[in-house]
């Protein structure tokens, strides 16, 4: 199947499968300057948009606001700590069956799902009880990106 990708997006598209994590738009950009293949920013934006909307590209946003991006591979999420911003990969999917489930119940195709877990670690937990006025609840965020298919 012959695609309508641009070059910029052919080249964000090789860069986040060479990468083993997700990284930021602007990593993206500095990356592909730093290679002799250089794009724009406000290129490097549009072209993950439209990746995003091909299903092929996934986003997830930290507590401090900055989205990550990767390619949508196995079913990953993570634990990410509110303090250190480690962010701890977890294997298993506690939302697959939910996820078919809704894809039957609403004849609606799911590219990819975030869920995320947001707390403290083992390493910040002390700071935490000694900090135990300033304490945030853990919080559940769980995000599903959506996008037909035509």
């Amino acid at each position: 199947m012959k695609s309508d990708r641009t070059r910029s997006q052919e080249r964000i598209l090789q860069l986040l499968k060479q990468c083993d994590r997700a990284i930021s738009a602007q990593d993206i950009y500095v990356e592909l300057r730093d290679s002799d293949r250089a794009v724009g920013l406000a290129t490097v934006y549009r072209a993950l948009e439209s990746l995003k909307l091909e299903g092929i590209v996934q986003c997830r946003t930290l507590p401090t606001g900055e989205s990550l991006y990767s390619c949508v591979q196995a079913d990953r999420h993570h634990l990410t700590c509110l303090h250190c911003g480690e962010s701890i990969p977890i294997d298993e999917c506690p939302v697959e069956q939910l996820e078919h489930r809704l894809e039957s119940l609403h004849q609606f195709k799911i590219y990819y799902h975030t869920l995320e877990f947001f707390g403290v670690c083992l390493t910040c937990a002390p700071k935490e009880v000694n900090n135990s006025h300033d304490r945030q609840d853990i919080h559940l965020h769980h995000h599903h990106s959506h996008e037909r298919s035509t």
